[in-house]
C-alpha cells in the first residue's frame, strides 16, 4: 500500500472547504432505511385475501372487524436526495392481536383473528406517500411488537422491519439489537394521536 504524503497547506485547505460546502446549501444525501430479515411468514400470494388492499382492520364482505387496537402508518418512499418515489409497491405485514400469522407454516395452537387481514399493500402516489390502517402490533414469543415491511421501485427492492420506540420488549430482540443507533430512528414507529386514531409516520429511504 502506498501512502501520499500531504504538505500543510494542502490539508489545511481541505478543511477550510467544510464550512463552505456546509453554507453552500447543498442537500445532504440520507441513509437508507437499514434492510431487515424477511422471517418465515411472508404470506404468499394464495394465503392472501383477495382484497389485499391498505385497510388490514376490514377484511371485505366480512362483518367482523380486526380486533387489537387500531392505528394508521402513514409516510413516504424517498430516493437517498429525497425525491419522492412515485409508483412503489409497499406491502405490510404482521401477526393479527393473538400473535398469529396469516400462513400456513405458523402452526402454533393459537386461533387466527378471522377479522384480521394480515397482509396489504398500497402504491405510492405523486408525493411517494403511502398508507396503512392497521392494528398496533402486538408481541409474541421471542419477538419483539414488529410490522415486516417490503417495497419494490423499478428495480430496488427494500426489505425491512418497523418497531413501536421505547418498547420495553425491544432491547431483548436480537433483530432490534443488531441496529446501531441512527437506524433504529429510522424504523421507529411514534404512536401519535392525530385524528381519529393513533398514528406513526416512518419514511422509507430507498
Amino acid at each position: 500500500m502506498t501512502f501520499v504524503k500531504l504538505d500543510r497547506r494542502t490539508v489545511l485547505r481541505s478543511f477550510l472547504t467544510l464550512p463552505l460546502l456546509a453554507a453552500s446549501g447543498m442537500p445532504a444525501r440520507a441513509a437508507a432505511t437499514p434492510q431487515s430479515a424477511e422471517g418465515p411468514f411472508y404470506p404468499r400470494p394464495d394465503m392472501r385475501f383477495r382484497d389485499a388492499d391498505n385497510d388490514l382492520v376490514k377484511i371485505q364482505s366480512k362483518v367482523q372487524n380486526a380486533g387489537g387496537e387500531i392505528v394508521a402508518l402513514t409516510g413516504r418512499v424517498l430516493d437517498l436526495n429525497g425525491t419522492p418515489v412515485s409508483g412503489a409497491r409497499v406491502e405490510i405485514w404482521q401477526c393479527d392481536a393473538n400473535g398469529r400469522y396469516l400462513h400456513t407454516g405458523d402452526r402454533r395452537r393459537i386461533l387466527r383473528d378471522p377479522g384480521f387481514q394480515g397482509f396489504g399493500h398500497v402504491v405510492t402516489d405523486e408525493s411517494g406517500a403511502y398508507a396503512f390502517r392497521t392494528i398496533k402490533p402486538v408481541p409474541y414469543p421471542g419477538r419483539t411488537p414488529h410490522i415486516h415491511v417490503k417495497v419494490f421501485a423499478g428495480t430496488t427492492e427494500l426489505t425491512t422491519q418497523f418497531y413501536i420506540a421505547g418498547h420495553p420488549q425491544n432491547s431483548r430482540d436480537s433483530l432490534y439489537r443488531r441496529l446501531s443507533q441512527s437506524e433504529r430512528r429510522a424504523v421507529e414507529m411514534n404512536f401519535q394521536n392525530r385524528g381519529s386514531v393513533p398514528t406513526a409516520r416512518v419514511d422509507i429511504i430507498l
